[in-house]
């Protein structure tokens, strides 16, 4: 199914549930069913949507769909970029466009590869209130280092993977070959996979080392007056609220506070509830 919104959104409603380890509070049987009951929610908000006078309906719809597809990943145990992607179209075309980044963030964290996330992520930043500039230092690195942020993390230590056992069979034939002709090409090759392999390995060492030391996040609330600390006493950090689908680094939490940092390098407190975490 293909559905149209303004002239950039489109959205592919699949999900992929094999192979994914379900938890005990929902059986296999009981996925399909709110699978199904969440598609089919999502199909009829279509269908009203580009009915004159019924987008309220049509928004109850997406709701629908929305809850069905949250209560897969909570009571279901499954994760996947499909369902985080059919999650982020829900809230999208719902217009809550804090939940819609939050889920499409969680998808390209799992395949950063996928045209049609990239697309929706892509879109959904368009519409966000809060522009917020990108510092130049962070813009170079992305260019320089394309292969840390254009692959994602299981597609990095696959290639790191491969590019190693690469090496091994360049080595292998250095040994084999001795004194032969071929010998420079060979030497060549293995420079090469070791290179890869290097490149993409510590890549995910990075990675998995920031992520557990960083966190991300985004504004889910329609709007959040960013303080100078972590109290509602304290004067607001900028002239105008934040508001949903500003994505931010987490730089500490405490009780009931997050104190954010944005893409521009300005920081703030924002109370818990208004942000989630990737």
């Amino acid at each position: 199914m293909t559905v149209k919104f303004g002239s950039v959104l489109f959205v592919v409603l699949a999900v992929v549930i094999c192979g994914e380890q379900v938890c005990a509070a929902m059986d296999s049987h009981e996925v399909s069913l709110e699978f199904a009951r969440a598609n089919e929610a999502f199909r009829q908000a279509n269908d009203l949507a580009s009915s004159a006078g019924a987008d309220d309906e049509a928004k109850k719809l997406y709701v629908r769909a929305a809850m069905h597809y949250e209560r897969i990943v909570a009571a279901g145990g499954i994760r996947n970029a499909k369902l985080y992607y059919n999650l982020g179209n829900a809230y999208l075309l719902k217009g809550d466009l804090g939940k819609a980044v939050v889920n499409y963030r969680r998808a390209e964290k799992l395949d950063s590869g996928d045209a049609d996330i990239q697309k929706n992520l892509a879109f959904a930043r368009s519409r966000r209130i809060d522009k917020v500039q990108t510092r130049t230092q962070k813009k170079v690195m992305r260019t320089l280092f394309f292969w840390h942020y254009d692959f994602s993390l299981r597609v990095r230590f696959f290639a790191g993977c491969i590019a190693f056992g690469g090496l091994f069979v360049f080595l292998t034939l250095l040994v084999w070959f001795g004194r032969s002709g071929v010998r420079s090409g060979l030497r060549a090759g293995a420079a090469i996979s070791f290179m890869i392999a290097i490149c993409f390995l510590v890549s995910v060492g990075i990675e998995s080392v920031y992520e557990a030391k960083q966190p991300c996040g985004v504004i889910v609330a329609e709007s959040v007056v960013a303080r100078q600390g972590d109290g509602t006493n304290y004067l607001p950090s900028f002239k105008e609220p934040l508001h949903g689908g500003t994505e931010f680094e987490l730089i500490e939490q405490r009780m009931g506070w997050l104190e954010i940092q944005l893409s521009d390098g300005s920081q703030g407190w924002v109370p818990d509830g208004s942000a989630e975490l990737l």
